[in-house]
C-alpha cells in the first residue's frame, strides 16, 4: 500500500490502454491540467452516476483547460461496454494490475460494513500542466463530485 500524493509532489507518469486498447498517457496531456479520478469499477451504480456527471461536464472542464482520464482495475472489453452503455464520453482506462492505483494511494484497506478488505480507494488527483499534483482528493462521494470540483476550481 502506497503513500497518498500531496499537492506538490510529482504525478507518477503512467500509460494505460484505453477502451479501444489505445494506450494512453499522463505525459501526453504536458501542458494541459489533467483530471486523474480513480473509481472501483465500471458499470456500478455509484461510478455510473460518477462517470456520467464527468461527461456532462466535460466541455466546460475541457473550455477551462482541463482534461479527464477515468481509472479502474477493469479490463479494456468492459470499459467499453461501460462507455456504450452510458454514453461516455470520458477516456476511461484499464489497471487490471493495480499499478497505477498503488503508485496513486488509491488502492488500499477500506472498510464496509464492519469489514476490512483491500480495494480502490475513489479519488481524484488533479494534475496541473507541468505534471505536478494540485489537488489529492480521497475517500471521494460519488454523487455531487464532479459539482464540487467545479466549484473548487472556480470554474
Amino acid at each position: 500500500m502506497s503513500e497518498r500524493l500531496q499537492p506538490g509532489d510529482v504525478a507518477p507518469d503512467f500509460t494505460l490502454p484505453d477502451a479501444d486498447g489505445n494506450e494512453v498517457s499522463l505525459s501526453a496531456h504536458k501542458g494541459r491540467k489533467v483530471i486523474v479520478y480513480f473509481y472501483p469499477a465500471a458499470l456500478t451504480p455509484g461510478c455510473t452516476k460518477q462517470a456520467c456527471d464527468f461527461t456532462d461536464n466535460l466541455s466546460l472542464l475541457a473550455d477551462a483547460g482541463y482534461d479527464v482520464l477515468g481509472i479502474s482495475p477493469d479490463a479494456p472489453e468492459k470499459l467499453g461496454k461501460f462507455r456504450e452503455k452510458e454514453n461516455l464520453r470520458v477516456t476511461l482506462l484499464a489497471d487490471p494490475d493495480k499499478k497505477v492505483l498503488d503508485a496513486y494511494g488509491a488502492f488500499g484497506e477500506k472498510t464496509n460494513y464492519g469489514k476490512t478488505y483491500l480495494g480502490v480507494i475513489r479519488s481524484t488527483i488533479i494534475v496541473d500542466e507541468t505534471g505536478k499534483v494540485e489537488k489529492a482528493l480521497y475517500n471521494v462521494r460519488a454523487t455531487g463530485h464532479v459539482a464540487k470540483i467545479i466549484k473548487d476550481l472556480g470554474i
